[in-house]
């Protein structure tokens, strides 16, 4: 039976937050990004490192879109219902936190635990890896809902933007740390079938910073209550009901049009992603170093390992600045003109790879990365939020992850084969098949999605109304 809590009081509109508001409801991003940071540019190597072929690496790599693909919905499902003193979302913040701290510990230490436990170190490390991905799932959907329930809709595209810029620091942070460590000293060789220390100090810094920012969010902000969602004029849809679990599945049904559209446009955009996120140390390998595809251990193998984190922590970099630029390039062409420019940019970014051989200029093929990666954070959500229930926030933020993971495991099964059957093991070929399908997307944006909301008055506004 569904429990009115609105009762008489006043409707009012969902006051505006200051940016350091936002700010700190966010800022546990930025550990969690960290994080996913060091598993994208260090997890490839980690398990070559273990003894992975690169035709096996895209299967490993389906860990993380498998668990996000049962992970995301429930947790959603489940924070749109949890009414608790430590807020709506929090919980959910702190133990993802927590368990993902302790992936980060063991995964790069899966070698030392296998001779303890007897057991297969690939095996080992994929639990490992799992528990991180299943971690970090728990702990980012709830601060994609925590936008739609803290923020006006017309601070959206600030909030998300936020959340970009705070991820971006936080990736280019964990993309960098173990090229930082080496400069600093510390090793980056290993024996085989081990790990180097600079990554595995970088990813027991990594566990430390994500659990301190999101402490951070959980002290510094406040959700609302019940009864404060009942009295806003956005909020009055808000029950207090025991929800069932099958709710999900009638939630799946009605999957507002506008997240369909969106989703196709994700679809090829994360494709692209996951190719490079997989692949790009054994392309640079291969393509610019010069070594066999069987190499997997040597110095040279490391140092591959090593400028793909730089790389990713150079878009990651670029990633920031452009999230800054998001709201004011949106107020000129609108949302979906911004989106579609980005992910054009992103892909030319990745075919560039293949035609520019000197590593110190890679940099420039970072810069359309970067562009695109801000606005895949920001732009989609900030379309889709008009579109869904401000009750359903957290699961419709978890179905939307659907077309997110979907191109992940599809890329993962049959990435590596395409790889070795038909590039010859030349990870470089299969990059390049990523920025087609970015550019794939940018026209699709422009074809499917509907921005009829976005008119630069509209934008105006939302930047406006956003104070320190």
């Amino acid at each position: 039976m569904k429990k009115n809590i609105s009762g008489s009081l006043e409707r009012r509109k969902k006051p505006n937050l200051s940016m350091l508001q936002i700010i700190n409801m966010s800022m546990g991003f930025l550990g969690i990004q960290m994080a996913f940071g060091l598993q994208n540019g260090n997890a490839s190597r980690i398990l070559a490192n273990f003894g992975a072929d690169v035709h096996e690496l895209s299967w490993f790599w389906l860990v993380a879109p498998i668990t996000g693909l049962i992970v995301q919905p429930i947790i959603g499902h489940m924070g749109d219902n949890t009414w608790s003193p430590l807020g709506r979302r929090k919980p959910y913040f702190l133990i993802g936190a927590v368990l993902c701290a302790i992936g980060l510990v063991m995964l790069p230490n899966a070698a030392s635990a296998t001779q303890m436990m007897a057991a297969n170190v690939l095996l080992l490390a994929v639990i490992f890896l799992a528990m991180m991905d299943a971690s970090i799932n728990v702990a980012m959907e709830p601060f994609r809902a925590l936008v739609g329930d803290m923020l006006p809709k017309h601070q959206g595209t600030i909030g998300f933007s936020v959340q970009t810029i705070l991820i971006g620091i936080g990736a280019v942070i964990g993309s960098e740390l173990p090229n930082w460590l080496t400069k600093l000293g510390v090793s980056n060789a290993a024996p085989q079938g081990f790990v180097a220390d600079n990554v595995i100090f970088a990813f027991y810094i990594g566990a430390a910073v994500l659990i301190l920012s999101i402490l951070y969010t959980i002290f510094t902000t406040r959700e609302y209550s019940p009864e404060e969602f009942a009295a806003f004029d956005d909020g009055k849809e808000i029950v207090q009901e025991h929800s069932k679990f099958s709710d999900i599945f009638k939630d799946f049904a009605n999957v507002p049009a506008q997240m369909k559209k969106l989703g196709i446009v994700q679809f090829f955009s994360w494709f692209a992603l996951f190719t490079m996120w997989v692949f790009t140390t054994s392309a640079l390998a291969t393509h610019h170093f010069g070594l066999s595809p069987e190499d997997t251990h040597s110095a040279e193998f490391n140092k591959a390992g090593d400028l793909t984190g730089h790389l990713f922590g150079r878009y990651n970099l670029y990633a920031v600045f452009f999230a800054f630029a998001l709201t004011p390039i949106a107020k000129f062409i609108g949302k979906k003109q911004t989106h579609a420019l980005a992910l054009a940019c992103g892909g030319l970014g990745l075919i560039s790879m293949y035609f520019i051989k000197d590593i110190d200029n890679l940099w420039i093929s970072m810069v359309g990365l970067g562009f695109a990666w801000a606005s895949i954070l920001a732009m989609p959500y900030a379309m889709l939020i008009d579109s869904i229930p401000q009750k359903k926030m957290g699961v419709y933020m978890g179905i939307f992850n659907f077309f997110i993971v979907i191109p992940q495991i599809i890329n993962g099964l049959f990435g590596g084969p395409i790889v070795t059957e038909i590039f010859g093991n030349q990870a470089m070929d299969y990059v390049v098949v990523g920025g087609v399908c970015m550019l794939l997307g940018a026209v699709l944006t422009m074809v499917f999605i509907k921005s009829e909301d976005d008119t630069p008055k509209e934008i105006e506004e939302e930047i406006k109304q956003v104070h320190f």
